[in-house]
């Protein structure tokens, strides 16, 4: 082989090695995936997955990994799809350069270096960690970082690449991840008891000295063997990439039919403010209608005043015609009032003085009697009825005055 056909074969690795190997039975006995740890250090709750013994090793049974395989990846993609997040962990040196490589390319969050104590139980701290990191970096990137010396400076520096060596996978992680996927559970204990704790389902790698039981969907698997991790956690990888995509798209779905009800329910406002319009112009119409209804009965109605007017000028002179026939029959009526003391007089001149008492007595009720009517009449009535009044002393005295000549004729 000359030198010139060396970067052709290294680049044609690649990209086999880029490229996701079939999930069958060949790929993963290819990636070594069937070797277990040796048989003394074996966990009896693995007898289930364990196909037999070679060379004091355990040989795990490939055909039900293909399977478990299965199961996880509908599991992660149905979990992605509805908007969750998977966190790959794997602290192990054979899986830091493998969870770190797929998960930059799924877009997941991961860890790949030691688990911190809490990292999940105890989030709230750890996310202010998160926030230092995001705060230094961003100083460092715009250059807006303040610092009195150099070694003040570079302690920043030591603190900013120390905080992304454990947090750098999840520094957009702002809650807590609905799955996790572990290589190597025994390493991962704490992670595994967080998890168990809080209710996330894991999905994990398990060799022959792993308990299956205390995961959720356990692989059996080669958890020792770079290939062996690396084609298992390409497979996880391509399920949370399937998920995101499906959520993209879900999302894109609502966002249209979201669209769609606003887009009816603006048609609706617009039909709604149209009938509404519809209703103003037609009540503005019956109001205009009326009005010119109104506007035409006043005309009526002043047209009909002058006539009105006109009638009750011509009553008007019969009315005043009347008070003037009512005085003039009580001014004829006063002279027979007059007329009644001197008939009084004439009979006093012929009774005696006990009859003139009677008859001042019964003049003096009827006086009375006439002055309340002569009060409620009009002017001249009040007028009228005072001469009649001074009639009646006069009347009085000239009786007394006859009455004075016959006594003396008597006494001759």
């Amino acid at each position: 082989m000359t030198t010139s056909e060396t970067p052709q074969v290294a680049a044609v690795e690649t990209e086999q090695e880029e490229t996701l190997a079939p999930l069958d039975l060949r790929s993963l006995f290819i990636a070594g995936v069937h070797f277990g740890h040796p048989s003394k250090r074996w966990n009896p709750k693995m007898a289930e997955y364990i196909f037999g013994k070679r060379s004091r090793a355990h040989i795990i049974d490939l055909s039900k990994t293909v399977t478990s395989l299965k199961a996880a990846k509908e599991f992660v993609e149905k979990i992605v799809g509805q908007g969750g997040e998977c966190l790959m962990v794997g602290t192990k040196a054979q899986a830091q350069g493998a969870i770190k490589d797929q998960a930059n390319k799924a877009g997941a969050m991961y860890i790949n270096q030691r688990w911190l104590g809490g990292m999940m139980t105890n989030f709230q701290t750890i996310q202010h960690r998160i926030e230092r990191l995001v705060y230094l970096e961003d100083a460092f990137a715009k250059g807006t970082i303040v610092s009195q010396t150099k070694r003040e400076s570079l302690m920043l520096a030591a603190e900013a690449v120390r905080l992304d060596k454990f947090f750098g996978g999840i520094k957009e992680m702002e809650k807590l991840p609905q799955v996790l996927f572990i290589v190597d559970i025994e390493k991962e204990n704490i992670a595994v008891a967080e998890a168990k704790r809080l209710g996330i389902p894991v999905v994990a790698i398990v060799d022959t000295n792993c308990d299956p039981t205390q995961v959720d969907f356990p692989i059996p698997g080669n958890d020792d063997s770079v290939r062996s991790i690396t084609l298992i956690t390409q497979h996880i990888a391509e399920a949370i990439a399937s998920g995101k995509a499906a959520a993209k798209l879900a999302r894109e779905e609502r966002m249209a039919v979201e669209a769609e009800l606003e887009a009816q329910e603006a048609a609706a406002r617009a039909a709604a403010q149209a009938k509404a319009a519809e209703r103003a112009a037609k009540a503005a119409e019956e109001k205009k209608i009326a009005d010119a209804k109104r506007a035409a009965e006043a005309a009526k109605a002043e047209a009909a005043k002058p006539k009105a007017e006109a009638k009750t000028e011509e009553k008007k002179p019969a009315v005043e015609a009347k008070p003037k026939a009512e005085v003039a029959a009580k001014a004829e009526a006063k002279p027979k009032v007059e007329e009644k003391p001197k008939a009084e007089a004439k009979t006093a001149d012929a009774n005696p003085p006990k009859v003139e008492a009677k008859a001042k007595a019964e003049a003096k009720p009827k006086t009375e009697e006439k002055k309340p009517a002569a009060k409620a009449k009009a002017a001249p009535k009040k007028a009228a009825a005072k001469p009649a009044a001074k009639a009646a002393p006069k009347a009085k005295a000239e009786a007394k005055k006859e009455d004075a000549p016959a006594d003396k004729d008597d006494s001759k």
